[in-house]
């Protein structure tokens, strides 16, 4: 198999040819045809996000078709196109899996991070979080679904049912759930970096009633503010930009520090939440409501050798949707 392969943080990735892997118990693999560049990928690249398996293969929105199963699984699946996301493994029986929280189980894999992931033309995978998608699905356009979409999916639902939603970063979480905003009737806020006029263009194409920097006051308040950018100091600007009894969700797994800040912009009952992982149930709800809504994803496909091309256009913002990349 052909990698590309993080061997310390902070330092590019290196392409190798290791051993193809060979699945384990209840585990499948995957001749990869697309893998989703996240902005996760870059916190554990760039060292962020502490303690990964090292060497590791990174990437965790991933499209393949299963070509071997391991002892216990059924071999039916042989053949199947499946996407594989960034939670990999639960324990199924801490307090949290027991009670529909596995998000947060005690003892996690996590794909991309603690176990390899999808920057490779293969991958093993656990065939308990290997999702089956449409046959017929177009594996670039699929990626992005599987964190930009769900963590997008699990934020919005944390957001409750306001009409007026903020989106705070308008990258490949936000122009998805943009769009199931748009066909569920709500109104999208995009808030960009200062001066983005391209990425503000992009949201109201994609449905957005607004769209500015991220220091501007929107011309409504919000009924909820979703962060997607990892900006602590966005914390305060969309807590000032959401109404009375509203909702601000932080939705990354890593932020810079939220600044000092009074207290009379949390008061009024006003609500800062964070969504952590996601859940298979998150996948079971949120596939259907993607075709129903008809959700196309904005990619830009890089050949598996440039990953870290992707990456830096990523870090540089030079991306508007999502990055893929395809063996």
């Amino acid at each position: 198999m052909k990698a590309m392969v993080l061997e310390r943080p902070g330092l590019p990735l290196v392409f190798m040819e290791p051993p193809d892997p060979t699945p384990g118990a209840g585990e499948i693999r995957l001749k990869i045809e697309a893998c989703a560049v996240c902005r996760t990928d870059l916190h554990v690249v760039d060292g962020e996000l502490d303690h990964p398996k090292l060497p590791l293969i990174p990437g965790h929105e991933i499209v393949g078709i299963v070509d071997a199963v391991g002892p216990g699984v059924d071999p039916a699946r042989m053949g199947r196109r499946v996407g594989v996301p960034w939670l990999g493994h639960t324990c199924g029986t801490c307090p949290y899996c027991r009670s529909g929280w596995e998000n947060l189980c005690d003892a996690p894999l996590f794909t991309g991070y603690t176990r390899d992931g999808g920057f490779a033309t293969h991958v093993v995978a656990d065939s308990g979080f290997a999702f089956d998608l449409d046959p017929d699905a177009d594996p670039v356009a699929s990626a992005p679904l599987l964190c930009a979409g769900l963590i997008g999916w699990r934020s919005l639902k944390r957001a409750g049912q306001g009409k007026r939603i903020g989106l705070y970063g308008f990258g490949a979480a936000a122009h998805i759930i943009a769009q199931v905003c748009a066909w569920q009737g709500r109104e999208v806020y995009a808030f960009t970096r200062t001066g983005d006029v391209e990425a503000q263009r992009f949201a109201i194409s994609l449905g957005a009633v607004w769209a500015g920097g991220s220091e501007e006051v929107p011309p409504a308040p919000l009924d909820a503010a979703i962060i997607f950018a990892p900006v602590g100091a966005l914390v305060p600007a969309a807590l000032k930009a959401v109404r009375k009894g509203g909702r601000v969700v932080c939705g990354g797994i890593h932020m810079s520090d939220i600044p000092a800040m009074p207290y009379s912009i949390l008061w009024e009952e006003r609500e800062l939440v964070s969504v952590a992982n996601l859940t298979r149930k998150d996948a079971e709800e949120f596939f259907p409501v993607a075709r129903a809504a008809g959700v196309r994803t904005h990619t830009t496909v890089y050949p598996l050798e440039r990953a870290n091309d992707a990456l830096d256009d990523l870090r540089q913002g030079r991306l508007s949707g999502a990055a893929v990349l395809v063996p």
